[in-house]
């Protein structure tokens, strides 16, 4: 059986990991969130912009 010291030590270990792996957990994720979403939306952009811009370049070379 273990000690009151022991049980008490125990809880309060579980509960600063938890939480600790929380936060941690919140934080590496909002980064990689974070990350990626940049990452995404630069490619979407420069694809969206690309395409747009070839078809107006198009058009402007057969207006002359």
């Amino acid at each position: 059986m273990k000690s009151v010291r022991d049980q008490v030590w125990d809880q309060v270990w579980r509960q600063v990991g938890n939480q600790v792996g929380d936060q941690v957990w919140d934080q590496v994720w909002d980064q990689v969130r974070d990350q990626v979403g940049d990452q995404v939306r630069d490619q979407v952009w420069d694809q969206v912009w690309d395409q747009v811009w070839d078809q107006v370049w198009r058009q402007v070379r057969n207006i002359k």
